[in-house]
């Protein structure tokens, strides 16, 4: 069988492959890095290049090899390949602290009108500072380290886990976000990183792709929340038997669908390959 592209770092151009490297080739050993700020992953070293995923601030990267201002990296939490600006990838080092809320900034200084340093969303990954703690009109302020290695500060309820009962109700939060082709954060995201990130709240870890999503569940005929509906190219997350929320570009946004209702549910109905749910225990 041949090795998936996408997950297997082997490029017959630069003759660069990972272990085993066929005789001649450059092997690859991929180093620790991470993600500087939320970074775009492309499919090729060039800033028009398709974003194939994104990596979030503070994400665990492999290093796998550079090209002039690019650099092959794999995110380490689904095992993606993608190009990344140098710049936007830092050497490996160990955070304490992760974000909870969708989207947040970090300030340079512990109030509200100090000037925004960062932005960030959940999943992004920082360190501690050093210093203490500030409360300011009831407010608590965290130091932090950003993964670029700026000072910083953000409110102490940005790292507060939010109570998520299932993985339907967490997708339902980001209502309206922007539809981003290769995103995964609530600054914009496309369908399958809409499922995932929304699977992940829960404790249970998806592929990227919605083909690779739809391989690794268990197929059920009738739906039911929280699983999940593939068509050629996308996926959703049902609601309940014909509810769906979906990142799409239709809305350019995500939102809700019903399947068979209107025109666009009726298209989401024909062309309908199945549904998939979780083949374990669920994580809630």
């Amino acid at each position: 069988m041949t090795a998936d592209p996408r997950l297997f770092a082997h490029d017959p151009q630069r003759r660069w492959s990972e272990a085993p490297a066929p005789a001649g080739w450059h092997e690859l050993r991929p180093s620790p890095a991470r993600a500087r700020s939320r970074t775009a992953l492309r499919s090729a070293p060039e800033p028009l290049a398709a974003q194939v995923t994104e990596a979030l601030p503070g994400e665990a990267l492999e290093r796998l090899a550079d090209e002039g201002e690019w650099t092959w990296v794999r995110t380490v939490h689904d095992g993606y390949l993608g190009w990344a600006r140098a710049a936007d990838v830092g050497a490996g080092w160990t955070p304490d602290l992760e974000v909870e809320a969708l989207r947040a900034h970090a300030y340079a200084a512990p109030r509200v009108s100090a000037p925004i340093v960062a932005e960030l969303c959940r999943g992004a990954r920082l360190a501690a500072g050093a210093g203490e703690v500030v409360t300011e009109e009831h407010r608590r302020w965290q130091p932090v380290t950003l993964p670029g290695g700026q000072a910083g500060w953000v409110q102490a309820v940005v790292l507060s886990p939010l109570a998520v009962p299932d993985p339907a109700s967490f997708a339902l939060t980001l209502l309206g976000a922007p539809y981003v082709w290769g995103g995964r954060s609530a600054w914009g995201l496309d369908c399958s990183g809409l499922t995932q990130l929304a699977y992940a709240a829960c404790g249970l870890s998806l592929p990227r792709d919605a083909d690779q999503q739809h391989a690794a569940l268990s197929t059920v005929d009738v739906p039911r929340r929280g699983d999940l509906a593939f068509f050629p190219g996308h996926v959703g997350l049902m609601l309940d038997g014909r509810q769906m929320v979906h990142a799409n570009a239709t809305a350019m946004a995500v939102s809700v669908d019903t399947l068979g209702e209107g025109e666009y549910g009726g298209r989401l109905l024909a062309s309908l390959r199945g549904y998939g749910r979780w083949p374990g225990p669920e994580a809630r």
